[in-house]
């Protein structure tokens, strides 16, 4: 298959290239000039995409979108998450309206703060949206996405908490802990829709031919608390988790952001994924912390 990839070089991006590049032939959207023929220019916030560069490929993966945690939510800062996204997914759909031959799947990356903060209620890919910033953001990421030509498959990848070594989540709980000042934050009751990285990469492989659309969660299947993870995680390492960090502490140091990140609560299931068949490598809270302990100390 050939894949067109828009935001190639974050974490997920690049764990996902390695991944598909072992059966398929991937392009990279970048903006810079192009150092070869694996590489094509565009430039989403001018909404410049080459029309060919649609037209070669199978399948097109929006991955783009500037980083929640990038920086301090100031006004500036909300307007480049709004933008990042949309922009981006605007330029993709509008190449592919273009197109003589368009794609025949387009999947784009949404994340679970479409939910926004529920507490404990089971959310599925039918729940309805939040009243959160990043439910916002979401809401409008995937309007654009759905205004695919007619005849391509939309798939719109909710991602949770990607659990990576290379960045995100896990690696400032993974320091204290090893140190022997393992935290929790907020109550730790909040519930974490994670997913290892490997189990992201998978999924969205397993999407490019999965008889799905529309949203689709991408999360571990075993729901899990903070506490629950960062007492895994311990665990694995024999170290224990001793203090917590207050909720009010952390939204008085970094705001909204601390929030909407770290003390929302989403008990996400993946259940459109499990119905097609996907199985997970890591899907249990306590299988992450062992994939995490083989990792580090092999």
């Amino acid at each position: 298959m050939r894949i067109l990839l828009a935001g190639a070089s974050g974490t997920i991006g690049t764990a996902l290239i390695r991944q598909l590049e072992t059966n398929h032939e991937v392009r990279r959207l970048v903006r810079r000039a192009a150092k070869g023929p694996q590489e094509v220019r565009w430039n989403p916030a001018a909404g410049d995409l080459d029309v060919e560069a649609v037209e070669w490929a199978d399948a097109v993966i929006n991955l783009s979108g500037a980083g929640i945690a990038g920086g301090l939510w100031t006004r500036s800062y909300k307007e480049t998450l709004y933008s990042s996204r949309i922009t981006a997914t605007r330029t993709l759909v509008d190449a592919m309206r273009k197109a003589s031959n368009p794609p025949t799947v387009f999947i784009s990356q949404s994340a679970s703060g479409y939910y926004g903060d529920r507490g404990d209620e089971v959310l599925t890919e039918g729940s309805s949206s939040g009243g959160t910033l990043l439910a916002d953001i979401c809401r409008r990421w995937e309007a654009e996405a759905l205004k695919a030509p007619d005849g391509v498959r939309v798939v719109l990848a909710r991602t949770g908490i990607v659990m990576a070594k290379e960045g995100g989540a896990l690696p400032p709980l993974l320091i204290p802990i090893r140190f022997f000042a393992g935290t929790s934050l907020g109550s730790g009751r909040q519930w974490w829709p994670w997913i290892s990285l490997r189990d992201e990469v998978r999924a969205l492989e397993f999407l490019l031919t999965a008889p799905l659309s529309g949203p689709v969660n991408l999360s571990a299947p075993v729901p899990a608390t903070l506490d629950a993870i960062t007492l895994q995680l311990g665990k694995a390492f024999s170290r224990p988790v001793w203090f917590r960090v207050p909720g009010q502490i952390l939204t008085t140091v970094i705001g909204q952001l601390a929030y909407e990140l770290l003390l929302v609560s989403q008990r996400m299931e993946p259940r459109a994924l499990t119905r097609a068949g996907f199985t997970f490598d890591e899907p249990t809270p306590e299988a992450l912390a062992g994939w995490v302990h083989r990792t580090a100390t092999s």
